[in-house]
């Protein structure tokens, strides 16, 4: 599956530069990892995001997202976020946030 090119520039336009992101291919995807923990992807034209446990069923109620299944058995931990939900550059930047969040507050890989 390929991934929108176009939200990966606007993704990666957020970290700015910022020396501990690295990007790689993932999932059949594009992850954006923060010092070595996955923060963020892009599937297709929706955006993968790293939520904390506690935050997940929260996170699930917001529009837009819905769990991030593979297999058939939702892996907590992530969220999928629609395109129509990261469509406005702040909705985007929110959701990147959030994820960028989660990891800042992991030890690094």
């Amino acid at each position: 599956m390929a991934f929108d090119e176009g939200l990966g520039e606007r993704v990666r336009a957020l970290f700015d530069g910022a020396p501990d992101v690295t990007e790689r291919r993932m999932f059949g995807g594009l992850a954006f990892l923060v010092a070595g923990n996955l923060a963020c992807g892009i599937i297709g034209d929706d955006l993968l995001v790293r939520v904390s446990r506690d935050d997940y069923d929260a996170t699930l109620a917001r529009p837009h997202a819905r769990p991030m299944d593979f297999t058939g058995r939702p892996m907590r931990g992530f969220v999928v976020v629609d395109a129509e939900g990261i469509a406005e550059d702040d909705d985007l930047a929110t959701w990147v946030d959030r994820g960028v969040a989660v990891v800042r507050a992991l030890p690094p890989r």
